[in-house]
């Protein structure tokens, strides 16, 4: 009898756990489309020229943080410049700082900022990396990138060159780690290929008059540059020590996880038509390529596609990240379950159904969130293809909608038409925040020569949620690489977002129906486990590492 009563005591908390971890039926996902309401005018100016420069059809990437602690997250966008000069010759070309003022309303503060850049820019990575308090910018470029920190005063003064940040390689990603967990993060730059203003071959068909951009196969790719954090303002340039440099490849995004738990940040590369790259972190300060023997490198069919955006989460809820590849139509979106125990991933591409609803689609920009906030993670794609005259060459088309796949339980469903996502364009960038604080994840996406887009999230269902912000002690001061639990649910916090884009806000869990959660547990970098207990949802949370 004594067990039976204690089982009935259990109950409404085992209910509790329940409500966010079971999913039977998705509540519906939508959006609407406010830029223009909001004030967000940037406009992507990617100069298109008759030599269709590769460069002209790959910028667009996004920066989502709170630049001057109010509470808001505000929007960077990256730009294009003049070419062949590959400068800034018009404040057309500006790279673009919105403030977010509140009620879904933005102002542009570029100019009082100081970061309206320089030359053509492409990706955005944003960090603390100088543990002040305040989140830092860098912007990769062609053969130009730029690390801006943030002086606390409304402005950012540009150190890269007493930071010992180089130029001189076109970089199109970045992204933020502690790779050897000493509480510094340090900084990873993809790099595509060697290419200069010079380059002139014809591609297309000279018979109709009809000139493409180049494929990837007449670019010799680069490798990543890994700079370490010293702690002093500076970096060194890590990559010939810890291994990296020998894998040279055309780099187009970057995500970190630690995939095998074994407590370092693993890091995964999307190439350009060339196998991808995992990067597994061996704890004494170096790497190993085990892309193929992991089976990330390919999907099960062997054959490179023009692999874009990535995400490193778990979509199944089995509590370890899996990954999300966007690439062209026809290719579908690679998707990579972890097997766990550090035995690599399988082929989930079909398994999931994203390769059905993504066959068509051509994606750059990508996000995994709990866009309905019923605890399983949603897939939000920026679609568009490469190639501006796709249409005269096969069945494919060059501007496309956006679209948003639901998660149901571990596989997905196409429904960006009832989700509202109306706008055809050449989308590029996308990312993600809770923009006016109502605890459902909105998206801003940019589309080359056109408006951007800002997508608020107006799903219907009541549901209940929680972002977690985090403030290191012993670790880096955003947290970068904590890991979280709350019931089935894991998460790790990161700052690195699908293509070339970034968002530094905390990590959002979807609740579903629960009131309270039980407990949150937190694997900090240093190693110290915390745990919170009865935590009430529907706010924004800031967890400090406890001392170990």
């Amino acid at each position: 009898m004594t067990k039976f009563v204690s089982a009935l005591l259990l109950l409404p908390l085992l209910l509790n756990v329940l409500a966010y971890t079971a999913s039977p039926i998705a509540p519906p996902i939508r959006f609407r489309e406010v830029a223009a309401a909001a004030s967000l005018d940037f406009v992507l100016e990617n100069n298109p020229t008759q030599r269709k420069h590769m460069i002209e059809t790959m910028p667009g990437g996004i920066a989502v943080f709170d630049y001057d602690g109010d509470g808001r997250p505000d929007i960077y966008f990256t730009n294009g410049a003049s070419i062949p000069s590959l400068e800034k010759s018009s404040p057309k070309y500006w790279n673009r700082l919105y403030r977010n003022e509140g009620n879904m309303k933005f102002r542009d503060i570029t100019e009082e900022a100081g970061v309206a850049g320089a030359g053509y820019s492409m990706g955005a990575a944003v960090a603390d990396f100088d543990n002040d308090g305040l989140p830092d910018l860098f912007v990769a470029g062609v053969n130009r990138n730029t690390l801006y920190r943030n002086t606390g005063h409304g402005r950012f003064e540009d150190v890269t060159e007493k930071a010992g940040i180089k130029s001189g390689q076109w970089a199109v990603a970045a992204g933020w780690f502690d790779y050897d967990r000493d509480g510094k993060l340090d900084l990873w730059v993809v790099h595509y290929a060697k290419w200069s203003p010079a380059f002139d071959q014809f591609c297309g068909d000279a018979s109709r008059g009809l000139r493409i951009y180049c494929h990837p196969k007449y670019f010799e790719g680069l490798a990543s540059t890994l700079y370490r954090n010293k702690g002093d303002g500076t970096f060194e340039d890590v990559s010939a020590r810890t291994g990296i440099a020998r894998y040279a490849g055309r780099g187009m995004s970057v995500a970190f996880a630690d995939y095998d738990q074994d407590g370092f940040p693993d890091v995964f590369v999307t190439n350009d038509n060339m196998p991808n790259f995992l990067f597994h972190n061996k704890g004494d300060g170096t790497f190993e390529e085990t892309g193929l023997l992991s089976g990330v490198a390919l999907r099960d069919h062997g054959k490179a596609v023009a692999s874009m955006g990535a995400e490193f989460k778990d979509y199944d809820n089995d509590g370890m990240p899996d990954i999300f590849v966007s690439a062209l139509a026809g290719e579908t979106f690679p998707t990579f379950r972890n097997l766990g125990k550090g035995n690599g991933f399988t082929d989930a591409t079909s398994g999931s159904k994203i390769g059905a609803v993504s066959v068509r689609h051509s994606g750059w920009g990508l996000g995994a969130f709990d866009f309905n906030n019923d605890g399983w993670k949603d897939v939000f794609t920026a679609n568009s293809h490469v190639n501006d005259l796709v249409e005269k060459f096969e069945p494919a088309a060059y501007r496309e909608k956006d679209s948003v796949f639901v998660n149901e339980g571990g596989t997905f469903r196409d429904v960006s038409d009832e989700a509202g996502l109306a706008s055809v364009r050449a989308h590029r960038g996308a990312a993600f925040a809770d923009f006016n604080g109502d605890g459902r994840i909105d998206a801003v996406v940019s589309s080359l020569g056109e408006p951007a887009e800002l997508w608020e999230n107006i799903s219907p269902t009541p549901q209940h949620w929680i972002i977690l912000r985090f403030r290191g002690v012993k670790s880096n001061r955003d947290g970068i690489g904590a890991r979280i639990r709350i019931g089935n649910q894991y998460g790790e916090m990161t700052t690195a977002l699908g293509y070339a884009s970034s968002a530094d806000w905390g990590v959002h869990f979807g609740l579903g129906s629960a009131t309270v959660i039980p407990k949150i547990t937190i694997q900090w970098p240093s190693g110290v486990t915390q745990s919170l207990v009865n935590v009430k949802p529907d706010r924004i949370l800031e967890v400090t590492e406890t001392a170990p």
